[in-house]
């Protein structure tokens, strides 16, 4: 796939390398020349100079034929107005852009176009190493209804059918099972050492984690 980045910083050069270590053709966009330096003398993509919202430019760097966008400078208008450009001009379905404004990210979010908030999600990461284990999920979606956390089976679940969370409010999203992704089934058995990845509404979050901790039966 061909994906086209605008921003040539310490994220959007990492970008730019890690797309072209897993296969992917990458152009990269950044008013300053001197920014290219950081993508390294290995790097094979195209480095093209201006702004990612100039049409002309985006052809240059072959947005016709991308199938990705990337829009990582440091200025949240930029990165939004790039995003808008490349879907609704030039028809690219799979577009990000990095926001640090994280009241913009959640509208942007809900107007159909995928948000990085920067300062929030460094925030939620920080605040999730900071406090106890379980007290942050591991994801909230934007509108903030719904979270995922990561729980390790408790011993009394160990045996039952993971369906049986179903019944208070957990839905298994997959299990991660001596070290390895695993989707489940309805006749999947609950092992010792199971880390569940469970989705559930964040209003009842907090009964669903003790119905859990309570084990199957005081549920």
């Amino acid at each position: 796939m061909h994906v086209v980045i605008m921003g040539c910083g310490r994220v959007g050069s990492t970008l730019a390398r890690n797309l072209e270590d897993r296969g992917h053709t990458v152009a990269i966009i950044d008013n300053n020349p001197d920014a290219f330096r950081r993508l390294g003398p290995n790097f094979s993509g195209d480095k093209v100079t201006g702004y990612g919202f100039d049409q002309a430019v985006l052809k240059t760097a072959g947005i016709g034929d991308a199938g990705g966008f990337a829009a990582v400078s440091s200025g949240d208008n930029s990165n939004i107005i790039s995003a808008r450009v490349a879907r609704e001009t030039f028809g690219i379905d799979n577009v990000v852009a990095r926001i640090y404004d994280p009241g913009r990210a959640e509208v942007y979010q809900r107007l159909g176009i995928p948000t990085v908030a920067t300062v929030r999600w460094t925030a939620d990461q920080i605040v999730r190493r900071l406090l106890p284990e379980g007290s942050e999920p591991d994801w909230r979606d934007p509108s903030g209804l719904i979270r995922i956390e990561v729980v390790p089976t408790p011993e009394a679940w160990v045996g039952h059918r993971l369906t049986e969370l179903d019944a208070i409010g957990a839905r298994v999203a997959f299990l991660t099972r001596l070290g390895e992704g695993m989707l489940p089934a309805s006749d999947t058995v609950l092992q010792d050492g199971d880390d569940l990845h469970l989705v559930m509404a964040e209003a009842t979050a907090e009964k669903t984690n003790k119905a859990i901790s309570a084990g199957p039966e005081e549920s």
